[in-house]
């Protein structure tokens, strides 16, 4: 869809809500309107001297014109350039879009007018500045059409980064250990892995390389006096080395970082047919606190037709195998809206993971990425209505079952606009998580990952600073560049050392 802007140059406010509103249409942006074709033209025009300003939205889609309207309020001593002047003038853009394209999609979305990645934040700087929680879901629900549902899980998700934050202190940081490998790739999958059966040559040197990686930022975080509050190790599917391979990066791991201070230690074991006794083992001596057994679904067919080549089976006994192991705190995910499964199929398959007891049950939903194989072959996937029933089970089930959320993100193209959620049993938050998505603490990533050098939160919950450092993401090129990549440990010492935290 062309997206046409007039006194304003908002370009990402525009195209995050065209994907949150109209998820088949892809921004192109245009200096006019065109002769044919569905176009939105959003004006701003400024209202006064105190900063306010006035937004519309004249949308045509379908043969027919929708419009919408806002306006920001007014920012006293606001400047030109003042943050909180053009987050108003953003937010009054996405929410005239939003209005517009309410009407033409005769749909009310569950996230309404919100955009970006972590919808929570807004409760967050709500409560920050001096909101209750009750009138923070109130304004959530009125001001930006969220609906009830979701409205009650960002709140939920607020409460636990926030209760998160108050146990962690300055010089605490999240340690990700990424591993590109997995035995196969997944229908729906566009993370940047390698299959072992292609590229098995290719593991040892990256393990090798990690090492070397791993030694260089343990020195920066010595000298930083930083301390490991949590680590993560994820993929890929991260036990798809050997157990000797694997018990060899986690010994080395152990003897370079200073884990004195350690929370929890998680394992994203995840895919059933990855998990054996003797890994479970390893972990375990390793110290290893928290581990996943992800079927993903329930259903062979749904199975079969994503690519996993494991069947239910092998998940009832990778997680028996993780109790006999003594872990007490085991993640599943369920994906909902996956090729082949239906309303019923998904109901099935979390009353099936509910039965286990497993301390954390994620509940993504599909997202449709341009990379994965389901979107590049056009597979047809539950509609978005059915992925809504999908998810009105989901939550009163776990709530019923003693489970509530605690961390939640939105990804691009998700089937009905919907979300991912993390829910736990009470006292099983995963730190890490929390530390990731909503962005409080440093996350120092090794091997196939991207670093996160974040400033400490104001006092009123507003969010520091983020610098974000890249490493490569083919096991090839990391391999090869390790050089470049050990160097850039250099910015995360002065980042931290220089209280550019």
């Amino acid at each position: 869809m062309k997206i046409i802007l007039s006194g304003h140059s908002y370009k990402y406010a525009a195209e995050q809500m065209l994907l949150q509103t109209l998820p088949g249409e892809r921004p192109e942006f245009a200096d006019e309107i065109p002769e044919g074709g569905d176009y939105v033209l959003i004006t701003l025009c400024e209202a006064d001297s105190d900063g306010a300003a006035y937004v519309s939205a004249r949308l045509s889609y379908g043969g027919e014109i929708y419009s919408g309207r806002a306006v920001t309020r007014r920012i006293k001593n606001g400047a030109p350039g003042d943050i909180l002047r053009e987050r108003a003038r953003q937010n009054a853009v996405k929410l005239a879009f939003f209005r517009a394209a309410r009407r033409a999609a005769r749909a009310d979305l569950p996230w309404g007018a919100t955009t970006g990645i972590r919808p929570s934040i807004i409760v967050t700087r709500m409560l920050g500045a001096g909101m209750t929680e009750k009138a923070a879901a109130a304004a959530l629900r009125r001001e930006y059409y969220v609906s009830p549902e979701r409205a009650e899980l960002a709140l939920d998700s607020a409460r636990a980064e926030a209760a998160a934050r108050r146990g962690l202190t300055p010089e605490d940081a999240a340690l990700y250990i990424g591993i590109p490998f997995c035995p196969t790739r997944c229908a729906y999958c566009s993370f940047v892995s390698q299959s072992v059966e292609k590229s098995m040559k290719l593991l040892p040197p990256f393990l090798d390389a990690l090492k070397r990686e791993a030694g260089a930022l343990a020195d920066v975080l010595s000298r930083a006096k930083t301390r490991v509050a949590a680590v993560y190790v994820g993929g890929g599917t991260p036990t798809t080395p050997d157990a000797g391979d694997i018990d060899d990066l986690l010994s080395h791991l152990g003897s370079v970082f200073d884990l004195s201070a350690l929370r929890e230690y998680t394992v994203e074991a995840g895919r059933p047919d990855t998990i054996t006794a003797e890994k479970l083992a390893v972990l375990k001596n390793r110290g290893v606190t928290r581990i996943s057994v992800n079927p993903q679904t329930m259903s062979g067919d749904v199975l079969r037709a994503i690519g996993r080549r494991h069947a239910p089976e092998d998940t009832y006994a990778a997680f028996a195998l993780a109790r006999a192991a003594g872990f007490r705190a085991v993640n599943m995910d369920l994906i909902a809206g996956l090729p082949g499964d239906s309303a019923r199929g998904f109901k099935a398959s979390l009353d099936a993971v509910t039965a286990l007891g497993p301390e954390n049950i994620t509940v993504h939903t599909l997202s449709l990425k341009r990379g994965a194989r389901v979107t590049l072959e056009s597979t047809p996937v539950p509609s978005g209505g059915e992925v809504s029933d999908m998810l009105d089970y989901a939550f009163p089930a776990l709530r019923g079952g003693g489970y509530s959320p605690y961390y939640l993100y939105r990804q691009k193209f998700t089937s009905g606009g919907f979300e991912n959620t993390g829910w736990t049993l009470p006292g099983n938050d995963c730190l890490y998580n929390i530390i990731m998505m909503d962005e409080i603490r440093p996350v120092l990533a090794l091997g196939s990952g991207v670093t996160k050098l974040v400033a400490p939160p104001g006092p009123d919950g507003s969010y520091g600073r983020i610098e974000r450092i890249f490493n490569p993401k083919y096991p090839r090129e990391y391999i090869e560049r390790l050089g470049a990549v050990i160097e850039k440990k250099r910015r995360v010492g002065e980042f931290l050392t220089g209280n550019g935290q």
